[in-house]
């Protein structure tokens, strides 16, 4: 019986997996099919940065370099497709400020999830600005702690112009200008120094502190919306 129910466990810990792999596989798969259409067509991502932001994401979920291909010939012949980015402000329990960003082919599904979620946990969506005050745009750099020493990190940042050098648990964050992130990015593999990743984020100006147990719902109510296919990013002032 102990057998039965540890193979149980197991397919259901697969299954559980393998939608989160699908759900992220489609997310990138329509950043890359809104990169090329708002990047007026442009399929070289030396031209295109959003384009190369998107591949960046792909790769991070290690979709296939020929499915990532396959994507961008078909968005560059679509045309007229309906995939859109679109953005939400509001606000998760206890006062938390959240800014989500989508990609969608109908807009009024999306809110009407995005929606449910947040006034099922008691908070709400706001209107536009109601919160975007609150971040700032900037690029940021990952990279593993055993990659490099943090003086290392922190010099180079220095050299190259980063806003902020900071480490993390598991990673050192360089933060840049957001139009600098690639070229950073480039600099830093030039020199010998492994990236884990490069994106564009909104960065909170301040944060807020809760209890355990009320961070707890709040993060719950984040991944909830970090779920939907719609959602590619969800930013929050969480401490």
């Amino acid at each position: 019986m102990s057998g039965h129910s540890k193979w149980s466990k197991v397919k259901h810990q697969k299954a559980t997996t393998d939608v989160l792999k699908a759900a992220r596989f489609t997310q990138a798969s329509r950043a890359i099919t809104v990169a090329v259409k708002e990047g007026g067509g442009l399929t070289n991502p030396d031209d295109n940065f959003r384009l190369r932001l998107a591949i960046e994401k792909a790769r991070s979920v290690n979709m296939p370099k020929e499915n990532i291909e396959r994507l961008i010939a078909k968005a560059r012949g679509e045309g007229g497709n309906a995939i859109t980015s679109v953005t939400y402000e509001g606000y998760a329990p206890y006062g938390v400020a959240l800014y989500i960003e989508c990609v969608t082919d109908n807009s009024n599904r999306t809110v009407s999830f995005v929606k449910q979620i947040l006034d099922h946990a008691g908070g709400g969506l706001g209107s536009p600005g109601a919160v975007s005050y609150l971040f700032e745009r900037k690029g940021v750099i990952t990279i593993p702690l055993s990659n490099a020493s943090f003086d290392t990190v922190f010099a180079l940042g220095v050299e190259l112009g980063a806003l902020d050098v900071c480490q993390m648990a598991d990673v050192y964050k360089v933060y840049t200008k957001p139009t600098d992130v690639m070229h950073m990015k480039s600099v830093i593999e030039e020199k010998g120094i492994g990236v884990d990743t490069a994106q564009i984020v909104m960065h909170p100006m301040t944060s807020v502190e809760l209890p355990e147990d009320k961070h707890a719902i709040v993060v719950d109510v984040i991944e909830r919306l970090e779920a939907l296919d719609d959602v590619q990013e969800v930013y929050s002032n969480l401490a």
